[in-house]
């Protein structure tokens, strides 16, 4: 066996099914040898794309993703999806090629140093330059990238073309390098299983907040609340983990929950901009206990009075059972207020979804598109679908509104553009179910071209662009603050003609009430693509709180407020 066959060996044995990839000459004896393998390759327009395919492969089916990229501006391409990775802490093999070894440094084409670039993004980078070290060296990657002794995120391996060429020794391609691992789950300190026990079942306000780590716990996290009736609060990296009519969900309302609970528990979850930082600001004085099986979501920003390093699922386990019969003291009165107040405010937002009035320029108010999808996605046809939301402006309007069993969005990163690529691999991972990608027409400006895999690839995913003409939360910054825009405008151009130029279903939908529908034969053909109109004088949640004005010490100007006045008096 080539150290190429090699590679598709491996990954064949590990499960891949598919990987995603720009072809190139560097990168082609892989190439041909995962495809002799039986291994699945969907072939991106840029490489950015393919990485942020192979994110969502990882998010949606589990396991890691795999990407491949060509040589010099391959890599580079790239980096913007590794760095997605890195931030979302997502496990992603990214593979490569440089040139020949007789024409490293000598200015062969396309040679660069990829290390360089990989380095700071990766949880593992590496040239492989002996062919006896190729299936070693990707079984340490993988097992980087899975998070095995650390972080989970991106690694990168790279091959001279020349070593892919070279035969691998036998001897070095055994077994204990290709065969599946299970992968470790750390089990939870009994002591600290016990004093998290004994603040969480004698707190008045608990709130738990979940986020990627808590992802494949599922049934222990809502075996948790239902045996507490405490407060709950999912984030977008665990959306969906909760149903939103699980009696402990209180996201609408969400501020009055941070600021009034006494413990929160934090479960696979940093403490990032999402959450002010676990500032006392925000929190007052609420105790924490962190879970978590990586070190970024066990301490970061705010220590935990307990923290358990361990699987979320084993350390929730054995939470519930050290409990046994007590019973829990949670002030029944906070619950019920937070309650009534999601429910109030759930019901006025699906009002205003239903009857958001058109601006001034007679477009649609984006609510009445968020309302329509919704809809779509509600029900037995949306039974397993997966969400996915892009953009700016309009993905703080689909935040609110919006949800399924899964739910994929730009991230702590705010890398908009995924939204496309994302709903590609979304899809053909779960083939026969609602894909949809609600996405800002800006955000979708940037991956657009990948329609065309979609189509070629027969991606069932639906694609709805919400066009404003604008990069509109910016819009709206530089018209508050400066009283004029700048370099923020773009054209209510006709995305429905593109689509239907790369084959594709595509409809421009103008009137609300066509809207219900269009989304039904939009499924049905899926590949498709949707082309809404919307007002852009619509003012987002995110533009109201003050996302784009990116002040000093929080994200959001209420918070802000808070910090300053916290550490004047602290």
């Amino acid at each position: 066996m080539t150290v190429a066959e090699t590679v598709a060996a491996l990954l064949a044995a590990r499960g891949v099914e598919r990987l995603f990839a720009l072809c190139g000459g560097h990168i082609m004896p892989i190439w041909m040898a995962a495809d002799a393998a039986g291994i699945r390759i969907v072939d991106t327009r840029d490489e950015r794309a393919a990485v942020h395919m192979a994110q969502a492969q990882a998010e949606v089916a589990g396991g890691f993703g795999v990407a491949m990229v060509t040589a010099g501006p391959g890599v580079a391409n790239a980096m913007t999806g590794i760095a997605n990775a890195h931030v979302s802490r997502a496990p992603v093999l990214v593979l490569s090629g440089t040139p020949p070894t007789p024409q490293e440094g000598r200015g062969a084409l396309q040679d660069i140093d990829h290390l360089a670039l990989a380095g700071s993004v990766t949880r593992f980078a590496r040239t492989v330059r002996d062919p006896a070290a190729a299936a070693r060296t990707l079984d340490e990657a993988v097992a980087r990238a899975l998070g095995e002794g650390g972080e989970p995120g991106p690694a990168f391996v790279q091959f001279p073309t020349d070593v892919l060429r070279a035969e691998a020794p036998a001897a070095t391609r055994g077994a204990e390098y290709l065969a599946p691992r299970p992968r470790p789950r750390p089990a939870p300190d009994p002591d600290a299983v016990e004093r998290a026990v004994d603040l969480l079942w004698s707190a008045r306000r608990p709130l738990v907040v979940s986020g990627r780590g808590a992802r494949g716990a599922g049934p222990q996290m809502l075996a948790l609340l239902d045996r507490l009736g405490c407060a709950s609060l999912d984030t977008g990296e665990s959306r969906g983990l909760v149903p939103d009519d699980h009696p402990c969900a209180v996201a609408a309302m969400r501020g009055a929950a941070m600021r009034e609970a006494d413990l929160v528990v934090a479960v696979g979850r940093r403490l990032d901009f999402q959450l002010a930082y676990g500032s006392p600001a925000v929190f007052g004085d609420a105790r924490f206990v962190r879970i978590a099986d990586t070190a970024a979501e066990l301490r970061d920003n705010r220590r935990g009075e307990v923290e358990i390093f361990a699987d979320p699922a084993l350390a929730l386990e054995a939470m519930l059972e050290a409990a046994g019969n007590r019973a829990p003291q949670v002030d029944g009165e906070w619950i019920e207020r937070l309650r009534r107040g999601h429910r109030e405010r759930a019901a006025r937002l699906r009002r205003e979804m239903a009857e958001a009035p058109p601006g001034s320029d007679g477009l649609m108010h984006p609510l009445r598109l968020v309302g329509a999808l919704r809809q779509s996605l509600d029900g037995d046809a949306g039974d397993g679908a997966v969400l996915v939301v892009d953009g700016g402006d309009f993905l703080s309007f689909a935040r609110i509104g919006l949800s399924a069993s899964t739910v994929l969005d730009p991230g702590a990163f705010g890398c908009i553009g995924v939204g496309v690529p994302y709903g590609v691999a979304a899809a053909l991972a779960r083939p026969g179910k609602r894909v949809a990608v609600a996405t800002g027409d800006g955000a979708f400006g940037f991956n657009a071209i990948d329609i065309d895999t979609a189509a070629r690839h027969g991606a069932g995913v639906v694609f709805v662009v919400a066009n404003n003409g604008a990069w509109q939360i910016e819009v709206h910054d530089q018209t508050e603050r400066y009283g004029r825009t700048v370099g923020a405008q773009l054209r209510f151009a006709d995305y429905a003609a593109m689509a239907r130029g790369f084959g594709l279903h595509a409809e421009r939908v103008e009137d609300p009430e066509s809207l219900p529908d269009a989304l039904e034969r939009a499924f049905a053909a899926a590949p498709a693509l949707l082309d809404v109109p919307v007002t852009p004088e619509a003012v987002s949640p995110d533009a109201r709180a003050g996302l784009a004005q990116v002040p000093d010490l929080q994200p959001l100007v209420a918070w802000d407020d808070a910090e300053r006045s916290w550490r004047a008096d602290a």
